[in-house]
């Protein structure tokens, strides 16, 4: 059982930075993976970035690479995730996920690859 509160949402101007935040509750292991994802109105929800709970694995999707990072404080049990020189493409409902029982590989890409989520957080990106 795990509760994740996302924030950090807001207009930005298009090459300016922003950075979400996710604290996370309840019980995490070792295997937890936690994951942004985002939905933009009309489109279905895309994978953003992950970071495992433990260790120094990052992932990111295409789209982002270069302009976002993942990070986590685990003494405060909260993910960030820092967005720099976002694009007005990067407008987007931006949602915190988990999945508790991550063991590896790329299982962590895809929207049903998560079993919880936060509420999202609106981020809008201004050209």
């Amino acid at each position: 059982q795990v509760q994740l509160v996302e924030s950090g949402g807001g207009l930005v101007q298009a090459g300016g930075s922003l950075r979400l935040s996710c604290v996370a509750s309840g019980r995490t292991f070792s295997s937890t993976i936690m994951g942004w994802l985002r939905q933009a109105p009309g489109k279905e929800r895309e994978f953003v970035a992950a970071i495992r709970w433990t260790g120094s694995n990052t992932y990111y999707a295409d789209s982002v690479k270069g302009r976002f990072t993942i990070s986590r404080d685990n003494a405060k049990n909260t993910v960030y995730l820092q967005m720099n020189s976002v694009k007005p493409e990067d407008t987007a409902v931006y949602y915190c996920a988990a999945d508790v029982y991550y063991s590896g590989g790329y299982y962590y890409s895809r929207e049903n690859d998560y079993d919880y989520w936060g509420q999202g957080t609106q981020v809008t990106v201004s050209s």
